[in-house]
């Protein structure tokens, strides 16, 4: 598509000013499109990026600087993120989001760990040829992860990747819990030295323009409350509290109440009352298109560790674009009721959903 839209670009040689108007012209396109009238800052960014691509595919062998884009909810860090990921026309790309990458690698490295560089050999499958790195939603709570973090960005600026990452945070607003704060201030020092920071804002919240994510899967999903026995037969939903079945999930098995080909049902309990993780949620999400939750409760009632275990829940069906049906006893914004550091961002995803309220 993008040859087609930019042909004469594409075909500049590389290091021109063609590949930085490449940038420019593909998010006019896509905003136009898109309906949106770009913010001050997006357009900042944008610039940046051009210059980015425009040095990346030119001669000159000097490290470039990364991008940290940072800012609220639905302010259009993502896109801006997939934009450049999309429109930069060279091969050794990857995007992911950061759930995605870091359980690639907690697996990679213990696959490896009887090597004495178990990271390095780990990264080298990972990335093999990759010059660019874009991370979504890059977030640290975890004192552990924190310290995995800082030898991960050591490594890949040593390595020459060009680092994009997307996060809610500044960076002197990751891992806030003041216990483990300071300990995780030098990869801050370092995101810093090696990354250009900028901050997204504006005063829309692009997620709430439901009408222009009618391509994504998820934002064709619904919020049924207060699911009862007519909503689930008009809409042909499970019914309430059906005895579980054992699904296998890596090593272990899952409670399932629902499976059916590509859809899969649970209920809240099932997946974040329980030690459950990301790697969970990515197998079954390459296994199953269309999701049911059941039963969820109200957040503020759950402990913090079943809050994180929605979010990253949430995170994973959001950014693998997958159908979600979610059952609930209140409204959508009574049962979002918590104290986790991330549900801002889950507000902000499961609003697109479609509400189907018992008349």
């Amino acid at each position: 598509m993008l040859r087609r839209l930019f042909g004469k670009a594409f075909a500049a040689p590389a290091g021109s000013t063609a590949t930085g108007r490449v940038i420019h012209d593909y998010f006019r396109h896509q905003a136009h499109a898109q309906g949106y009238t770009l913010s001050h800052s997006q357009q900042r960014v944008i610039d940046c990026m051009a210059q980015h691509a425009s040095a990346l595919l030119g001669t000159s062998k000097k490290t470039l600087p990364g991008l940290y884009l940072h800012g609220a909810v639905g302010r259009g860090k993502s896109w801006l993120l997939d934009g450049f990921f999309q429109a930069i026309p060279i091969a050794g790309k990857q995007r992911l989001h950061f759930h995605e990458f870091f359980a690639r690698l907690h697996q990679g490295m213990f696959t490896h760990r009887d090597h004495p560089d178990a990271l390095g050999v780990t990264l080298d499958t990972l990335l093999s040829d990759c010059r660019v790195l874009c991370f979504d939603e890059f977030h640290v709570h975890d004192i552990g992860d924190a310290m995995l973090i800082t030898r991960l960005f050591k490594a890949l600026f040593r390595r020459g990747i060009l680092l994009l990452v997307t996060s809610n945070y500044p960076p002197e607003g990751l891992l806030p819990n003041p216990l483990y704060h300071a300990r995780f201030k030098p990869v801050i020092d370092l995101i810093h030295a090696r990354m250009q920071v900028m901050e997204v804002g504006g005063p829309h919240d692009y997620r709430s323009q439901m009408r222009t994510h009618a391509h994504q899967l998820f934002t064709q999903g619904r919020y049924v409350w207060p699911g009862s026995v007519a909503q689930r037969q008009v809409l042909d939903l499970p019914e309430r509290d059906t005895s579980p079945l054992q699904l296998p999930v890596g090593t272990r098995h899952l409670p399932a109440r629902h499976c059916n080909e590509r859809t899969i049902g649970f209920t809240f309990a099932d997946l974040c009352e329980h030690p459950t993780a990301v790697m969970d949620y990515l197998e079954l999400c390459r296994r199953f298109d269309r999701w049911i939750i059941d039963a969820l409760p109200t957040l503020a009632d759950c402990s913090i560790a079943a809050q994180q275990r929605f979010i990253n829940l949430i995170d994973v069906l959001y950014d693998q674009d997958k159908h979600l049906t979610l059952l609930g006893q209140q409204s959508l914004c009574e049962s979002l009721a918590g104290d986790a550091i991330d549900l801002a961002r889950t507000r902000s995803r499961l609003g697109q959903l479609v509400e189907v309220r018992e008349p």
